[in-house]
């Protein structure tokens, strides 16, 4: 990386050395003087600073003095390329400036959907109802609004329970991140309204919908701008007082049990259609996942997780590092924290830190009631604060 940096600074300097080297050792009749005038726009091209413009520019001034059997050149011809390169000079000094604000405002709007992103993909608490949590979430891309993913999850403690989603819209960018709001918003209404998880689907359906059809009303080219190719992959989880989990599945990946002798993958049944592309049945039929026992953590995750490609082509083999995991956990067991954060670290150790889609991971395990301080004893009461009280 160093030596490339080092290349592009020097590289409008050896442009210069080549070209009078050339203008010296030239046959006769041959000119390369001419080519001077690229030096500015080469500084331009490699570092986009505007010393280096300047230098660069300098230099090539510098390089026609007549020397060798460069010197006989007429004054006319040097001068045209005097003029060409301080023209080249101007040209590239101007776009440096342009391109420098254009860099400025895209870093502002890349810092604007990373905080909304944050805000709406907010921090889980440690525990909810009994259970721990922990969640991570990575974005696709190298930077730039592009790589604001469109992964979602929440949790909400209700009457009815915890209840949990996982989703994963469809694209990337500022138009996925508003879906992504759009989802959020109504689960955590229809969370605490809805006394089944069949209503709560229902709701987050109609939010889709209705989302969809304002965003095609805001656009020109609505009917065919592709918000009737845009759906969402959904998990709901709900866990009962007693432990109970009950999930309804919309084509999202199942999640990972793990257990103190590895880890499973869950394959209860086939997943409902993704949101958005069918319309949900009548009576969506729920899935049960047993109870979550003492020891178990169960892992929720998109698909961008199983989907990672190492530079070899190969997948990310999730089931192998949550197994890793579980048979190197510390002898207090592993924490929901933890998991995620073996999870993502593994992740971007097997792509590089370069993700094609967004991946999001989300742990809960019954948590450990630890117990309070003991009560310290009441400490003897004072002499005479003993005779107020048998005075009394």
């Amino acid at each position: 990386m160093r030596c490339r940096q080092a290349l592009v600074f020097t590289l409008p300097g050896l442009w210069v050395v080549a070209v009078v080297l050339c203008e010296l050792l030239r046959p006769l009749g041959t000119q390369f003087t001419e080519l001077l005038a690229a030096t500015p726009a080469i500084a331009c091209a490699g570092t986009g600073r505007r010393q280096c413009i300047l230098l660069g520019g300098a230099c090539a001034l510098f390089a026609l003095l007549p020397v060798g059997p460069s010197g006989h050149t007429g004054a006319g011809t040097r001068a045209g390329t005097c003029a060409a390169i301080l023209a080249v000079i101007v040209a590239s000094y101007l776009t440096t400036g342009r391109r420098r604000r254009l860099a400025q405002e895209l870093e502002h709007a890349k810092e604007v959907a990373t905080a909304a992103q944050h805000a709406l993909l907010r921090p889980l608490p440690d525990r909810l109802d009994g259970v721990a949590l922990a969640a991570g979430h990575l974005a696709a891309g190298r930077g730039g609004v592009g790589s604001v993913g469109g992964d979602l999850y929440e949790a909400q403690s209700t009457d009815h329970g915890l209840r949990v989603v996982m989703g994963d819209v469809r694209g990337h960018g500022l138009p996925a991140l508003a879906t992504v709001a759009a989802l959020l918003g109504g689960f955590r209404e229809a969370a605490h309204d809805e006394p089944a998880l069949p209503g709560v689907l229902r709701r987050l359906d109609r939010t889709l919908q209705r989302h969809l059809r304002d965003r095609a009303d805001q656009t020109e080219d609505g009917a065919a701008g592709g918000a009737g190719e845009e759906f969402v992959t959904l998990l709901l989880l709900q866990v009962g007082p007693g432990g109970e989990i009950t999930t309804l599945n919309c084509g999202h990946p199942w999640p990972h049990r793990l257990t103190p002798t590895g880890a499973v993958s869950l394959a209860p049944g086939d997943p409902l259609p993704p949101l958005g592309l069918f319309p949900l049945p009548a009576e969506p039929p729920t899935t049960a996942l047993g109870p979550l026992r003492p020891g178990e953590t169960l892992v929720l995750h998109t698909d961008g997780a199983e989907d990672a490609r190492d530079a070899a082509g190969a997948f990310f083999p999730l089931t192998g590092v949550l197994a890793e995991t579980v048979h190197t956990a510390p002898a207090g067991g592993l924490t929901p924290a933890a998991v995620v954060d073996r999870v993502r670290d593994a992740l971007l150790r097997h792509t590089g830190g370069r993700l094609t889609d967004d991946a999001a991971v989300l742990a809960l395990a019954p948590a450990h009631d630890r117990p309070g301080p003991a009560a310290l004893p009441a400490p003897p009461p004072r002499p005479a604060l003993a005779r107020a009280c048998r005075r009394a």
